[in-house]
């Protein structure tokens, strides 16, 4: 093992040595590591930064996700994020969207693809709103029979059992290139 490997909280410079850089932080005595990897201590600056070998993907406010509807609740939707600004990820992490002010009653189903901007961090919590037209679902299947559905003003129709449902559609909805690789 090497020498320079941290843990997080493990103490890596004194305050009067070295400033906290990235993946680092100040505890107001020492700099300590935020996350495991390998310390880089910048003697000429004198900064110390904590290389993490796989950077975890965390969306930052105003980020647009498109991510796989992983549960839906009464008031709110949690979608794992699979791709952040059109980059995909493999953080697996998942954000919340509240749907109580929606009209629609059936926002989204569980496995629809979802495009959401994320508005804030709170509590450890990511959040997100489709609140503009081209936020919302961009791919999901009839849910009786799992067939392509098409759109119908504000819905959809199955092309294979003709069942109409409801969902809150992106304006993109059919017509990116995403939907194709997942069909």
């Amino acid at each position: 093992m090497s020498d320079n490997l941290v843990f997080p909280g493990d103490k890596i410079a004194s305050i009067e040595e070295y400033e906290a850089g990235h993946n680092t932080f100040d505890d107001g005595d020492m700099v300590r590591a935020a996350t495991m990897g390998e310390k880089d201590m910048d003697k000429k600056t004198r900064m110390i930064n904590v290389n993490h070998p796989k950077l975890l993907s965390i969306p930052k406010v105003g980020d647009v996700i498109i991510g796989k509807v992983a549960a839906v609740m009464s008031s709110m939707i949690a979608v794992t994020i699979d791709y952040i600004n059109g980059k995909p990820t493999t953080s697996k992490v998942e954000c919340i969207c509240g749907t109580r002010n929606m009209r629609i009653r059936n926002v989204a189903l569980v496995n629809d693809i979802a495009s959401l901007k994320i508005v804030a961090h709170l509590n450890g919590t990511i959040h997100a709103v489709m609140d503009e037209p081209e936020l919302g679902i961009i791919f999901t299947k009839c849910r009786k029979c799992g067939g392509k559905v098409i759109t119908m003003r504000d819905a959809i129709k199955c092309t294979d059992c003709s069942w109409i449902d409801e969902r809150k559609l992106s304006s993109s909805f059919g017509k990116s290139d995403f939907i194709h690789l997942r069909e």
